[in-house]
C-alpha cells in the first residue's frame, strides 16, 4: 500500500513542482509556487510526491489537505484515492475542474461544498486599463486625480529594485501597525519572504509608482497561464489620493497588456475586501470547493 511521505516545503522543489502545476487543467493562484512559498511561514506547508502528483497540506493547525497537483485528466482517481486514503479524506480549495472530474468518476463517493471565500476574482485586462463606462466612473475619476495632482512616474522593478520595495513596505506596515494586527503581520512576512528570494523565483513581475523619486505604490505578480497574469501583492501609500487606482491601471497597461485576464485572488470572506474586489466588476470567478472523499 503506497503512503504519503511528507516533508516541509523547500525552495529546491520549485522546478519539479512547476512542471506538475503546468499539467493542471485549471490553474488557481493559491497553487502557484510563489504563493505557496510566500505563505509557508504562516501556513507551514508540507509536500509529498506519490502516484505522479504533488500532495500539499497545511500543518499550522492540524493537517489540512489541498488538491493534488498534476495531470488530473489521466488519473485513475478511484484507485489513487482508495490506495492513499482508504478511510476517506477532506480536501480544501479544490479547483472546479478537478471537482467536476471527481464527481464524474467517483460514483457518489465524493461530496462537494462551495468555498465562496476562496473563489478567485478574474478581470478583463482591457477593461481595467480603459476603465470605460459608468461601471468604472468612480475609479476613473480617482485615477485622473492622481495623474493630475502628482508628478508621477512608473518604473518596472527587477531584482535590483527589491530593497526599495522592502523600504516602502516597511513604511506601509508602520502606518498600518502590522505588528499589532496578525493578518497584516503574516502578509508582511509573506511579502518579505518573496522579495528576499527574488532570484530563486523566476518569472516575477513588479512595477512601482514614484512621485518625485519617492516610491508610493508597488505591485508584485507573475504570469499564471498564457493569457492570465496574477497579482499577488499590491500596496500604496494612501496619503496620495487615487494611488491604488493608479497602480492598478498603470501596472496592467505597462506590464500586463499582453494578457487577456488578470487574477486578483480571493476575498477570504472579509466583507470589506469582497466589496473592493466586486467594485472592479469581475468578469468571472475561479471557483473552489471543499471535497469530502468517503473512502473505498
Amino acid at each position: 500500500m503506497p503512503t504519503l511521505n511528507f516533508a516541509p516545503l523547500e525552495i529546491g522543489i520549485r522546478g519539479d513542482y512547476a512542471l506538475h502545476f503546468d499539467k493542471c487543467a485549471e490553474k488557481t493562484s493559491d497553487y502557484t509556487f510563489v504563493n505557496i512559498w510566500a505563505w509557508s511561514d504562516e501556513r507551514k506547508y508540507e509536500f509529498a510526491f506519490s502516484q505522479g502528483y504533488f500532495w500539499p497540506r497545511v500543518t499550522s493547525h492540524g493537517a489540512d489537505y489541498w488538491a493534488p497537483v498534476g495531470d488530473w485528466e489521466s488519473a485513475d482517481w478511484e484507485g489513487t484515492l482508495s490506495r492513499l486514503f482508504p478511510d476517506g479524506m477532506v480536501f480544501n480549495r479544490v479547483p472546479e475542474s478537478l471537482a467536476r472530474i471527481w464527481m464524474e468518476r467517483l460514483d457518489g463517493r465524493i461530496e462537494l461544498e462551495e468555498q465562496r471565500s476562496e473563489w478567485e476574482y478574474v478581470y478583463s485586462v482591457e477593461e481595467l486599463i480603459t476603465l470605460g463606462g459608468n461601471r468604472f466612473h468612480k475609479k476613473k475619476n480617482l485615477l485622473r486625480q492622481f495623474m493630475r495632482d502628482y508628478e508621477w512616474e512608473y518604473r518596472p522593478v527587477g531584482g535590483e529594485g527589491v530593497e526599495g520595495i522592502l523600504d516602502m513596505q516597511q513604511i506601509w506596515c508602520e502606518w498600518k501597525n502590522c505588528d499589532d494586527t496578525p493578518g497584516l503581520k503574516a502578509e508582511n512576512q509573506a511579502i518579505v519572504r518573496v522579495l528576499k528570494n527574488w532570484d530563486s523565483l523566476p518569472g516575477l513581475m513588479c512595477g512601482a509608482l514614484y512621485v518625485k523619486d519617492v516610491m508610493v505604490a508597488y505591485t508584485v505578480g507573475e504570469p499564471m497561464t498564457e493569457d492570465m497574469s496574477v497579482i499577488h501583492f499590491e500596496k500604496g501609500l494612501s496619503d496620495y489620493k487615487g494611488v491604488y487606482q493608479a497602480i492598478n491601471q498603470v501596472f496592467l497597461e505597462r506590464s500586463c497588456s499582453g494578457f487577456k485576464w488578470v487574477n486578483r485572488e480571493q476575498d477570504m470572506g472579509v466583507e470589506g475586501v469582497r466589496k473592493a474586489k466586486q467594485s472592479y466588476n469581475p468578469a468571472r470567478f475561479l471557483k473552489k470547493y471543499l471535497a469530502k472523499w468517503k473512502g473505498k
